[in-house]
């Protein structure tokens, strides 16, 4: 069996450059801007991201899983219970999915891009 570990983790802002001088100044975290919808930080025990929203932040934290392949876990997501939440999607650098699990609890699976 294939070990996933958490690998990402993803959050909500409502606007990414109060958020970035936010996270810089308090514990120094070091950020790569994707567009103007989308920074990743580092620096920080684990990598990850903040999306911009301008809905209410419920759960603003996406917890990213890491799969060498999308269409196994997600066969697996499915047939133990879980439901596909948004189906698989190509981003820079790899692809995704996001599900719930069980419990209602939205997680994500990515993997690297294959050259």
């Amino acid at each position: 069996m294939e070990h996933t570990p958490i690998n990402y983790i993803e959050f909500k802002a409502k606007n990414l450059h109060d958020i970035k001088t936010f996270y810089t100044a308090c514990f120094n975290w070091a950020f790569t801007d994707y567009g103007d919808q989308y920074i990743a930080f580092k620096n920080s025990g684990v990598e990850g991201g903040f999306e911009k929203t301008d809905s209410e932040i419920v759960n603003g934290v996406l917890v990213v899983l890491h799969h060498n392949n999308l269409d196994e876990v997600k066969a697996k997501v499915l047939k133990h219970g879980g439901q596909i939440s948004v189906d698989i999607f190509a981003f820079p650098g790899g692809k995704r999915f996001q599900f719930l699990d069980p419990s209602g609890n939205e997680l994500a699976v990515w993997c690297a891009e294959k050259n």
